[in-house]
């Protein structure tokens, strides 16, 4: 009798124990996909930066295009006249 529960708790012991496990490899899991999905979010944020810097530069670009003609015409003004 002793016996037959001896093997009855250590079974029940043993499956309790693998059904733990079972939990912490989901956790695992779930934590590897939120890990992806963080790195595709900060992935998608990195090309918005550089897409502004891009536009940002474009801009510094044709303002300082736009400056060099306006001096090159007041310099015309200023010799023609």
């Amino acid at each position: 009798m002793r016996k037959t529960l001896a093997i009855a708790l250590m079974l029940t012991a043993t499956l309790g124990l693998a059904a733990c496990d079972k939990k912490s490899e989901d956790k695992a899991q779930d934590a590897n996909q939120h890990a992806q999905e963080a790195q595709k979010s900060m992935n998608e944020a990195q090309d918005k930066v550089n897409e502004a810097a891009k536009e940002n530069a474009e801009a510094a670009k044709a303002q300082a295009d736009s400056k060099k003609a306006a001096v090159e015409e007041q310099s015309k003004e200023a010799t023609g006249s």
